[in-house]
């Protein structure tokens, strides 16, 4: 049993021998504090939304070109690159809470600046500002969302980002600040995470939030272990307030993560950074930013039914994503990759998506609206292949499960009937634990030494 956790303030109960509820209710508090975080992310699709029929009257009213539309339009993810590097250290200095709060403030002022904007550069400088904004709340909402969720429901509470990205031109742009404002009130409801609060030696402030989001008293005390044995913390050590060992600032795990990973890093980081540039590639945003143009060159002509017709991809699009959100924990992730065809992913997310929402126009006009639509179609059949053919099935599976499974590259379906035979085995009391098992057909460790 020396390979078995303990619990901090239970030593006489291992870690294994919790098993979660069968099918538990959703957690009131999770939940909501989780709709709350993921309302940062109205921000971007605020943007998205609204450029996309302002972008008619802009270019009209400042009578700029296509090329600099497509600049406007699309400059922004590229600014958000600023705010998701600055986020990661601010989030660890202030707090989860707090640095939703800088995002909605920061957004709140781009978007006063592109609402009263006199011509084409200040506009630019009000997206500037809105990017770094947007750039933080990319960051900082799935990672606080994911903090906060209980195991059971983490699929469907993560994808809340997701879906309110996609719930005269100046009242349009300014009239963005109000999302920002509200934001910034609510975030006085949420609980700091208790991830960050263990981080900064408030193990009392944790224990109480991790009772509130966690679907069950044992799991709250197994998340509780969990973080305090990442932190470096001692499991017996259950005082309110304590030391936290000092951590390096990352440098080198960093440099280990991109230039000598292990097997499991280098599956893990191969199959993020694929999933956020197929998503991104095969236009997902442009179609939506450049609707009105779309449905021009199909011969709508009424400037009307233009924006209503965007109205309506927004809203199937959004349709679906509610779809995808009420699945992910009932059939799992791998079958909506391949049914639609943190930091590294953001970048690369953000990066495509500002590289084809300013190259569209120029795109369409070089090879035919049909034929931009083609090349989505091929960019979404090379993703269908890249994620069955490496991506493993996480739904169900514990983090150790995963690191086994993100080692073995495109053998891991072997690897999953092993795991899944040794669980029934150990089920059965034929085996002398799981944790065992586990460690039997691992490969190597999470991180790089």
């Amino acid at each position: 049993m020396a390979d078995r956790k303990e619990v901090s303030g239970q030593p006489n109960t291992a870690v294994s021998a919790f098993d979660p509820p069968q099918r538990p209710k959703r957690n009131k508090f999770a939940f909501a504090y989780a709709i709350l975080a993921s309302m940062a992310s109205i921000l971007l699709g605020y943007d998205i939304g609204v450029m996309s029929g302002a972008g008619l009257y802009i270019q009209k009213d400042l009578k700029i070109s296509d090329v600099k539309l497509e600049v406007l339009m699309g400059i922004l993810n590229i600014y958000s690159l600023i705010g998701t590097a600055i986020a990661g250290r601010t989030s660890d200095w202030i707090g989860r809470r707090y640095t939703i709060v800088v995002a909605a403030a920061i957004f709140f002022a781009g978007a006063l600046f592109m609402g009263f904007a006199p011509n084409y550069a200040f506009l630019m400088v009000g997206r500037f500002v809105a990017g770094i904004g947007v750039g933080f709340a990319c960051l900082i909402a799935p990672v606080y969302t994911a903090e906060v969720s209980p195991a059971s429901s983490r699929g469907f509470l993560t994808s809340f980002p997701e879906v309110f990205i996609n719930a005269g031109w100046r009242v349009m742009l300014g009239i963005g600040a109000v999302p920002s404002v509200f934001l910034a009130v609510a975030v006085l409801a949420m609980p700091e995470s208790p991830r960050w609060l263990v981080l900064q030696g408030r193990l009392g402030d944790a224990k109480k939030v991790l009772d509130k989001i966690s679907d069950s008293k044992e799991e709250a005390l197994l998340r509780l272990a969990d973080i305090k044995e990442a932190a470096g913390i001692l499991p017996e050590c259950n005082d309110d307030i304590v030391a936290v060992p000092k951590r390096s600032h990352g440098e080198g795990v960093w440099r280990d993560l991109i230039l000598h990973p292990t097997p499991t890093v280098r599956h893990i980081l191969i199959a993020g950074i694929g999933i956020h540039f197929v998503q991104q590639t095969s236009g997902i945003d442009a179609v939506v930013l450049y609707s009105p143009k779309i449905f021009e060159k199909a011969g709508i002509t009424s400037q009307s039914h233009k924006l209503l017709a965007t109205v309506a991809v927004g809203f199937v699009k959004t349709m679906f994503i509610l779809v995808a959100t009420f699945l992910l924990d009932r059939i799992g992730r791998r079958p909506l990759l391949l049914t639609s065809g943190t930091s590294i992913g953001v970048a690369v997310n953000r990066v495509m998506s500002g590289t084809i929402s300013m190259t569209f126009l120029s795109f369409s006009k070089a090879i035919t609206i049909g034929g931009v639509f083609f090349f989505f179609m091929g960019v979404a059949i090379a993703g269908w292949v890249f994620f069955y053919m490496l991506l493993p099935e996480t739904q169900g599976k514990t983090l150790e499960e995963m690191q086994v499974l993100f080692g073995t590259f495109f053998k891991w379906r072997s690897t999953m009937r092993e795991l899944e035979k040794n669980k029934r085995v150990d089920g059965n009391g034929e085996s002398n634990g799981y944790t065992n098992s586990i460690s039997q057909i691992q490969l190597g460790p999470l991180t790089a030494k």
